[in-house]
């Protein structure tokens, strides 16, 4: 997100997070002059969420301090050291995982003692945001052992069958395209509809 009052209206509905991109390249990058008062002012409950695709440790650092990030999502190909040096310094971390029609599940292992959460996404053109969800069986093989962030192409015509996927250790739904009117740009009134419907 990064239009103030759309932030302002999206947390008048109190969901858990609400995630902001730092990403030069994303449609949804929130921009140089982000006004760090937008996040500043958000209920005590909500969760600010910094998104970044290999940045700097220096980078990621200073948007943290700045704009008052409860998390970091990394969703390029950061290494697990990358992800300890972070983790180091008090920060909480989701790690993205891109899955296509199949997905090893042995790749996360050396992740797993640096990151508190992942999350998975529909591998794609872009870093996030394709607007396609990913074959939801291949998670049936999933250990279960970290809480994760389901995203890919999730619209209010699929997110009730997420929970036919009870079994899975489900923290949260990321929601993105299928709940906007332009890129970063979320539809309140479909956001009122998801949140009335989980």
């Amino acid at each position: 997100m990064r239009n103030p009052q759309n932030i302002t209206d999206i947390a008048a509905l109190n969901p858990d997070y609400l995630g902001f991109i730092f990403y030069e390249k994303s449609k949804r990058y929130v921009g140089e002059d982000f006004d760090e008062a937008a996040t500043y002012h958000l209920p005590k409950g909500i969760k600010k969420i910094g998104v970044f695709v290999n940045a700097s440790m220096e980078y990621v650092l200073s948007k943290v301090k700045r704009y008052g990030l409860d998390l970091v999502q990394l969703h390029g190909e950061e290494s697990p050291e990358f992800c300890r040096d972070l983790q180091m310094k008090n920060i909480t971390i989701i790690k993205v995982f891109a899955v296509g029609q199949t997905f090893d599940f042995s790749i996360l292992e050396p992740y797993k003692p640096y990151c508190d959460y992942f999350l998975f996404d529909t591998k794609g053109k872009e870093k996030g945001g394709n607007g396609i969800t990913f074959n939801w069986d291949v998670l049936k093989d999933y250990d279960n052992e970290k809480p994760f962030f389901l995203s890919g192409g999730l619209n209010l015509e699929n997110i009730g069958k997420v929970k036919e996927l009870g079994d899975l250790n489900i923290l949260a739904i990321d929601v993105n395209s299928g709940f906007e009117t332009e890129p970063g740009l979320k539809d309140v009134e479909s956001i009122r509809r998801l949140m009335k419907m989980m």
